[in-house]
This record gives C-alpha cells, sequence and structure tokens, in this order.
C-alpha cells in the first residue's frame, strides 16, 4: 500500500535535486500540456463605430428635417444589441474555426506528445537526475501510437464527461496513467496501455482524488502569489507526486504478478 506523505516526501526529495529542470519540465506541462491547454482572448468587446463627417451630418438633417421621415431613417440603422449579437456571432464562428484548424491540430499532433515527455522526465526523475531531451521522447519513439492513444484517452473522457460528470472524473482517474505507461513503453497498443492504466488504478482512483484534494492549499497559496509559487515549486512537486505514485502503483503490479 502506498500514502501520500510517502509520495510526498519522494517528490520533494527528487525536485529538490534536479530543482531548475523540474521546474522546467512542469511549466511545459502547465502551459501546454495540462487538461488540453490555456486558450486566451483578448479580453475586450468588439464594437462597431458609424462615422461620417460634420457635412455630412448637415445635409443628413437638411434631407430629413420632417420628423417622420428621421423616424424612418433611424430604423434603417442596426440597433445596438442586434449589432452587438451579430459581431459575437462572427467572433464565436472565427473562434471556433481558429480551435478546429489550429489548435486541436497542435493539441493532438504536439501537445500530447509532450505529456507523455514529461510524464517520462518526472518518472526517470526518481531514480536519477532526468534531462530535459526527454520531453521530446515521444517525438522519437512510436509518436504515431503516442499521438493515437492519447488521442483516445482524452476523447473517452470527453464523452465519458459529457454523460453525466461523474462518470468522467472516474475515468480520468482511470486512465490517469496513460502518458506514464507510454513514456516506458511507446510502442505498446493503444487497448493495452488503458486496459494497463485501469488494472494500475484499480482500487487507487478514491486514494488519487484524495491526494490531488491535499495540494488545495498551496494552490490557494499560489493564487495569492499570482502563480509564482505554482511555477517555482507547486507545479513541479504536483507532478513529481504524480509519476512517484506511477511508480509505487507499477512496482505494487509487478509484485503481484512475481507472486503467482
Amino acid at each position: 500500500m502506498w500514502s501520500r506523505k510517502e509520495l510526498k516526501e519522494i517528490a520533494k526529495q527528487r525536485v529538490s535535486e534536479n530543482r531548475f529542470k523540474a521546474i522546467l519540465a512542469a511549466l511545459v506541462f502547465v502551459l501546454l500540456c495540462s487538461g488540453g491547454g490555456v486558450f486566451g482572448s483578448s479580453g475586450g468587446v468588439a464594437r462597431g463605430v458609424l462615422n461620417s463627417d460634420s457635412s455630412q451630418k448637415s445635409e443628413i438633417e437638411e434631407r430629413y428635417e420632417d420628423e417622420e421621415m428621421k423616424e424612418r431613417y433611424d430604423v434603417v440603422i442596426p440597433d445596438g444589441p442586434v449589432f452587438f449579437f451579430v459581431v459575437v456571432c462572427i467572433i464565436a464562428v472565427v473562434v471556433l474555426l481558429i480551435v478546429f484548424l489550429v489548435i486541436l491540430p497542435m493539441q493532438i499532433l504536439v501537445f500530447h506528445p509532450l505529456e507523455v515527455g514529461v510524464s517520462r522526465f518526472f518518472t526517470k526523475n526518481i531514480k536519477e537526475q532526468a534531462q530535459i531531451k526527454e520531453l521530446c521522447f515521444a517525438f522519437d519513439h512510436g509518436y504515431k501510437n503516442c499521438v493515437k492513444t492519447m488521442f483516445f484517452q482524452k476523447l473517452y473522457i470527453f464523452l465519458w464527461t459529457l454523460l453525466l460528470v461523474i462518470p468522467g472524473i472516474i475515468k480520468s482517474y482511470e486512465y490517469q496513467m496513460a502518458p506514464y505507461i507510454l513514456g516506458e513503453y511507446p510502442n505498446m497498443e493503444r487497448g493495452e496501455v488503458l486496459a494497463f492504466s485501469k488494472k494500475l488504478m484499480y482500487g487507487n482512483k478514491w486514494k488519487a482524488f484524495v491526494l490531488d484534494l491535499s495540494f488545495i492549499g498551496w494552490y490557494i497559496l499560489s493564487g495569492l502569489t499570482l502563480g509564482i509559487l505554482g511555477i517555482f515549486y507547486l507545479n513541479p512537486y504536483v507532478s513529481q507526486t504524480n509519476a512517484a505514485l506511477y511508480q509505487v502503483l507499477k512496482e505494487q503490479h509487478l509484485q503481484k504478478d512475481s507472486d503467482f
């Protein structure tokens, strides 16, 4: 059996011995790989402005001196809410096109293999000082298989989440070890990877969930420091703890097999 205290002690020790590289690897994971990535927006509201010079204004006023004609003229110009709705629809369509044509392919072809590399980095960092080159591991070892397997892992979790949120959370923990498995066995078939992850997490999903909850206080402090604490301490700490969990579960699984 494993305990949260044990995993966290391992993580603290290993991060402290390879701090700079661990910070960099965790930063790559948070910025590019975590939850599918962060989509930013300009934060501004698009507005349309109808401009005309003073001579045009005076000409219009002369032309529509009659009150009824002015009212007809006002009807022709789109009012604020309608114009705003049209602009919002256009922006939404553009954003969706960007997601499907640019960001989604990047997520599948680049960020998912990077997640495998980050997982391998922290797994290797448990027993030795891992090198940053491990982040690119999946691009040189079983790239197509890693892309395919990670795509289906995310897809299954997404589809289960559509049914109900709780089943999606359960599946996310069930398949949590997939990138770590690929980091060690990049050519393992998709079905075998997901099945192995389910075996490792069998009876451990709730404990893994509680392990994640134990970091809530640190996340609050990270928010209070505008993410600085997260970059230099929390992110590598959490990533290394999850890798330690994988290592412990794998060793327990291998021990069970050797007992038979």
